[in-house]
């Protein structure tokens, strides 16, 4: 009966059963067996060397990877409707100490080159005016949309042309490589993205984040940024087990399957109350307050999004016969 955030879903029992395995005497931080394969591991998975920390939060991974790659005089271009400026407490300005985001619109949260340009073309190249440094997309977007590789890779391509840095904020990633069936790399470092927040916690994980390293050497540094963030876990093979068993036999995508196909149920049901198109496990409804408080007083609990909007929100661990009769409260309205 709840639809209001895969924040807040299950732990998948294979994560719990793997960190119940980690539990034992190992080295501390981040020198224990587990964390040492992650770089292995993903690297395999990415088809290219990367270097993996894990954080506890995708803020954290956010805000560090900003870091690394925008200077604090620097400005980091953004939808208006980014997690990073609307939902994460100013942790960009802070990790960064100060970096500007700049804002660009776009249909459902997405950018484009066209978008981003106009953002940036409009800033002299002068010391009174805070100069762009980096780009960062969402994928899934934060109102549900996808970006294809050839759209990452349009927008990597003017990341290169200007010299600025590219984070992609995957905090639903796995929903968006289930919906376009495409690889991991054509959607990420093939497609010019240097860094990536991998979002594993709202996808069965339990509190353990991806930051993924396509530059390399921009994981030296924030090695000490985590430290100095406090955010270096004493006890560090307990994330690690996580992440590595999500990936165990392409656990991740099975779960992300699981919530992208339950979305399309409450879509298919919605039709024409449609804000956006469903593409990832998200879905947004026009309603009238009145209709929002007939689906609560059916016991179900979502998010009141906008003005005549509400947002719904399915989780790997919902079945379908679970799903359907939100499904068919929906279609009688």
């Amino acid at each position: 009966m709840r639809f209001f955030s895969d924040n807040a879903a299950a732990v998948h029992p294979k994560v719990l059963a793997a960190m119940a395995a980690a539990d034992t005497l190992d080295t501390a931080y981040d020198g224990d067996a587990l964390s040492r394969n992650l770089d292995g591991r993903f690297s395999d998975l990415f088809e290219t060397p990367v270097r993996v920390l894990w954080v506890p939060t995708g803020t954290a991974a956010n805000a560090l990877a900003l870091a690394a790659l925008c200077p604090p005089h620097g400005g980091v271009v953004c939808h208006r409707d980014a997690h990073i400026q609307n939902d994460e407490g100013g942790a960009p300005e802070f990790y960064t100490h100060g970096a500007k985001l700049m804002l660009a619109d776009g249909t459902a949260a997405k950018l484009s080159p066209d978008a981003i340009a106009t953002v940036i073309d409009a800033i002299a190249n002068d010391v009174h005016r805070v100069q762009p440094h980096a780009i960062s997309i969402t994928n899934a977007t934060e109102y549900g949309a996808v970006y294809t590789p050839d759209q990452v890779a349009a927008i990597g391509s003017l990341a290169r042309s200007r010299g600025l840095g590219f984070h992609m904020d995957g905090a639903r990633f796995a929903n968006a490589v289930v919906r376009t069936g495409a690889s991991v790399a054509d959607l990420t470092w093939r497609a010019g993205v240097d860094i990536l927040s991998f979002g594993f916690v709202k996808n069965g994980g339990m509190s353990a984040e991806a930051l993924v390293f396509f530059d390399t050497e921009l994981a030296a540094t924030t090695l000490y940024r985590r430290k100095r963030a406090g955010l270096l876990l004493s006890k560090g093979r307990y994330l690690a087990a996580q992440l590595l068993a999500m990936l165990e036999d392409d656990l991740w995508l099975d779960t992300a399957r699981a919530a992208n196909d339950g979305a399309a149920i409450l879509a298919a049901a919605a039709g024409d109350r449609l804000v956006h198109p469903v593409e990832a496990n998200e879905v947004f409804l026009r309603a009238t307050p009145a209709e929002a408080a007939a689906l609560r007083a059916k016991g179900f609990d979502f998010y009141d999004w906008a003005a005549g909007e509400v947002r719904l929100v399915v989780s790997w661990d919902q079945r379908a016969d679970q799903i359907r009769p939100l499904a068919d409260a929906i279609a009688a309205l």
